[in-house]
């Protein structure tokens, strides 16, 4: 708001005012200002209308992403193509994939780039696709907690440079990467991560010739041959701040993730021997990796054959939620 600097005037009453009325007076103004500032919620205790009063996290950390909550809309009626009908993604194209009694899905990331959220239900068991281009983190969870099925939106917020969803059930606020609510009824409740596929719309189709894709139709008017982010993964710093703990790696090299039982491990792609799995263990737990560079791939399943999940992510992201992470180096004993 722009002021003018032509000084206002004021007449005081010709009736006589006595120093005391006056110290009365602004004695009453502070003692309203006061209550009114303990009334109204603080920056840290509000943001965007979400309630962080009893966050988990460091509420000074917490950063506006741009857009309010829902200005980048989630689809929560989502429609799909099948497979042999498509007709709007490259070869080249990233997808997420999702499959569970027969049911296979994928999410073409040049739809999610523009809404980051699916709410979706795949054979009975509602799931939530989630994707932060900023951290370029894809990753599926599980919707339901005790009796409830939640519905997830963009809440406008990051936190480590990384989305942070909320429930409109209740409003609480869901950190992707942290894999947990962070504010609100829900706080400390850990997400359900569910195994999936990150591959080429190629390599996918090929495998599932059956299978479904989510497509263009969202409701919504959005230019999805357009990639918003491309300069952003083309250069080699970040929008937001985020927390730097480890640097063996460059800020956007890119790495895998996987979490078990608490213990954290990031997998360098650049290091990853092509098309050979690789028997490893994290906290105890034996585990085969594998990447194949021509479906930029990345598998990890038990000796039993089990998917374990895991995420492509940059590595600024995993390290700032995983500082004790686990860093593989080359020299495991391979297989075929």
């Amino acid at each position: 708001m722009r002021h003018s600097n032509q000084l206002l005037y004021f007449r005081l009453p010709r009736a006589f005012i006595t120093i005391n009325q006056i110290r009365l007076c602004v004695g009453l103004l502070a003692t309203t200002l006061i209550l009114v500032l303990i009334a109204t919620p603080t920056s840290s205790q509000t943001m965007l209308g979400f309630d962080l009063s009893e966050a988990n996290i460091p509420t000074k950390e917490i950063r506006r992403g741009g857009p309010p909550p829902d200005g980048i809309p989630s689809i929560d009626n989502p429609q799909f193509t099948l497979v042999e009908d498509v007709n709007f993604l490259e070869p080249e194209d990233t997808i997420i994939a999702f499959e569970k009694d027969g049911v296979a899905r994928a999410y073409p990331f040049r739809i999610l780039i523009w809404h980051e959220i699916v709410n979706d239900t795949v054979a009975d068991r509602p799931i939530a696709v989630v994707y932060c281009p900023l951290c370029g983190t894809a990753m599926i969870f599980d919707r339901r907690y005790g009796e409830h099925t939640l519905d997830f939106g963009v809440s406008g917020l990051l936190y480590n440079s990384d989305v942070l969803m909320f429930d409109r059930q209740t409003g609480s606020l869901w950190s992707q990467l942290g894999m947990q609510a962070v504010a609100g009824d829900f706080v400390g409740t850990e997400l359900q991560w569910l195994p999936s596929v990150q591959t080429t719309w190629a390599n996918w189709k090929a495998e599932n010739p059956g299978g479904e894709v989510l497509n263009m139709n969202t409701g919504h008017r959005r230019d999805y041959f357009d990639l918003p982010y491309a300069s952003y993964f083309a250069s080699r710093g970040t929008m937001f701040p985020y927390e730097r703990n480890r640097d063996e790696l460059d800020v956007k090299a890119w790495v895998a993730g996987i979490r078990l039982n608490d213990t954290a491990k990031a997998y360098p792609i650049e290091s990853m021997p092509d098309k050979r799995w690789i028997d490893d263990d994290i906290d105890g737990n034996p585990i085969r990796v594998r990447y194949v560079s021509d479906q930029q791939r990345f598998d990890a399943e038990t000796p039993d054959g089990e998917p374990v999940p895991v995420v492509h992510a940059f590595w600024f992201a995993w390290q700032a939620f995983y500082p004790e992470t686990e860093l593989y180096k080359s020299g495991k004993k391979e297989t075929n």
